[in-house]
């Protein structure tokens, strides 16, 4: 019997560390290849790992609410497979599994992008250091012909010489033949996570061709082929697999009743989110907010009954019958909330943000009564496709950065201390969504280039595949502007954070019924503010106030707007 460790792999975009949010099997379970084991949160998204070995769970390498960093072991998995014994006595079974050696680093072996975490056998090692060696090989994913050919032949020749060859060898080589000699995965894929990706958008490997070494097939590959997946196929039924992997999951059971974790809130406000009167939440106008349903999620009652426990359990420790009461204020600790995770992810950005970007705030007050009108004329002409408020107000920001490209760009320092600044070709916009792991800004990649019903269409996607969790890293990175409706919240106006390393933020509040002075008359109209917070070390005031001038005018005039975009 070997037993087979499998390390905490690579999840790309330079993420080095996951929390271990649930196990989804415990020792002694027997698992399967591809069978999901365990459910993670890194800093941009949580993700279901699956497992490259079958057999029986050995050993979890670390509890529920532990970090591990990349390399660090996870799992280790009893292949069952009994090594062959010598007539003498026979061989011992080899055990990989030394949970506190960190992960071999050979080039050969690894990707940069695909690193697949797993430990080789002693022969495997020894063998990598040759040119015929095919790397480290998960079960089931294959090697070359030759190399497969050449240790088998090794094998047989260490066991039938006598003695030749230890008995420990003789179990890693037999391991090694029972890995490369199972069919049932394409031999083209190392990456577990590969494979998970391709299974749940729907994309069949064995007709795609690898950009990677040797024709391996990555994670661009897959992402290459989700773009030509039809509009259709997009739109399907959540239930089936979604080949663009924007479906949204089914509703999670009620999670039973436990007490309310602070900081689930935007980090800008604690408010509620009520729709205000000038922003209905309405079944037909999905996509004009970017936050969630505020319904406790099975997994957010989970987290916030742990917390609970770890809260209950360090109250018993302090001994002061039953509470621990803090030191400065002399009031009784409630609960205890580790920063970790998206938090600290949030945390971490906004501090280098107010640290590193000289911000200066402007705002202006709209009369957004036309564009309301405009709205709802394309409601009444069609309700299903009429674009939100939201997709009108980013379609009026994408043409002000075309007009005033200084705001989307980024400050480069380099490392003789000399700065540059990067102006792009195109718009990534930012979408700041509240959900229920904390606020997260996923992006629509070259959104000028979309229409209006487009960019509406899109926006919903993103908005929804955030909130429910399933952003991917690259999802939820690399935009170069960012807009924030916080006025759901039913607030008037903010100072919003600039997105490191963006270097500005457009702020929209509620519309609300305010007085004001039509052709020299005084009436009710529907107003908001608009604020726009920049990195004055790219941005004059000039610029900025232009660029806000041009939204503002967009909105108060829309179709005179549109009749020049």
């Amino acid at each position: 019997m070997s037993i087979n460790v499998f390390h905490l792999p690579d999840l790309g975009e330079g993420l080095t560390e996951a929390d271990i949010l649930h196990w989804l099997v415990a020792e002694g379970d027997t698992v399967a290849m591809d069978q999901p084991i365990v459910e993670v949160e890194t800093a941009k998204s949580a993700v279901e790992i699956p497992s490259p070995f079958e057999g029986t769970v050995h050993k979890l390498h670390g509890a529920e609410g532990e970090t591990l960093t990349v390399g660090q072991s996870l799992i280790s998995v009893s292949d069952g497979a009994e090594p062959p014994a010598t007539e003498d006595a026979p061989a011992p079974a080899v055990d990989t599994s030394n949970a506190d050696s960190p992960a071999p680093t050979q080039g050969a072996s690894y990707r940069e992008e695909e690193r697949a975490g797993t430990q080789p056998s002693a022969e495997e090692a020894a063998d990598d250091s040759s040119d015929e060696s095919s790397g480290n090989v998960l079960i089931g994913y294959g090697t070359t012909s030759g190399g497969s050919s050449r240790r088998r032949r090794r094998g047989k020749s260490a066991r039938t010489s006598g003695g030749s060859a230890t008995g420990q060898s003789g179990a890693a080589s037999h391991t090694h033949d029972a890995l490369t000699a199972a069919p049932r995965m394409a031999p083209t894929v190392i990456s577990p996570l590969v494979r998970k990706l391709a299974k749940e958008h729907g994309v069949d490997i064995t007709g795609l061709i690898g950009t990677g070494p040797g024709g391996l097939i990555m994670r661009q590959d897959i992402r290459a082929a989700l773009d030509q997946v039809d509009d259709q196929r997009r739109r399907s039924d959540a239930a089936g697999p979604a080949p663009t992997g924007l479906a949204t999951p089914p509703p999670a059971p009620p999670a039973p009743a436990a007490p309310a974790a602070p900081g689930s809130a935007a980090h800008h406000t604690s408010v509620p989110p009520t729709p205000s009167k000038g922003w209905p939440a309405t079944a037909a106008d999905p996509g004009h907010s970017t936050l969630p349903p505020h319904a406790s999620a099975a997994r957010g009652g989970k987290r916030t009954g742990e917390a609970g426990a770890e809260t209950a359990a360090s109250a018993n420790v302090a001994g002061t019958h039953g509470q621990n009461v803090d030191s400065r204020t002399g009031l009784a600790v409630a609960q205890r909330e580790p920063v970790k995770g998206v938090r600290k992810a949030i945390s971490d950005a906004m501090t280098r943000s107010r640290t590193e970007i000289p911000e200066a705030t402007i705002w202006v007050d709209v009369d957004a009564t036309e564009l309301l009108n405009l709205r709802a004329s394309y409601k009444a002409k069609d309700p299903e496709n009429a674009p939100s408020l939201l997709a009108l107000l980013a379609r009026f920001t994408l043409a002000g950065l075309r007009a005033f490209p200084q705001l989307c760009s980024r400050l480069e320092t380099h490392e003789d201390g000399t700065r540059s600044i990067v102006r792009f070709d195109g718009v990534n916009l930012g979408l700041a969504v509240e959900s229920e792991r904390g606020l997260l800004v996923p992006n629509l990649r070259n959104a000028d280039q979309l229409n209006t019903v487009e960019l509406n269409q899109r926006m919903r996607e993103v908005i929804e595949v955030a909130r429910s969790g399933k952003a991917s890293p690259a999802e939820l990175s690399g935009s170069t502007f960012t807009l924030n409706n916080y006025g759901v919240f039913g607030t008037d106006g903010a100072t919003p954070i600039i997105n490191h390393p963006e270097v500005g933020i457009l702020g929209i509040g509620r519309i609300i019924d305010k007085p004001w002075v039509v052709n020299g008359e005084l009436a009710v109209r529907k107003v908001t503010t608009l604020t726009l917070a920049f990195d004055h070390r790219v941005c004059d005031g000039g610029s900025a106030g232009g660029f806000l001038r041009f939204v503002a005018d967009a909105v108060e005039d829309p179709t005179s707007a549109f009749l020049r975009m």
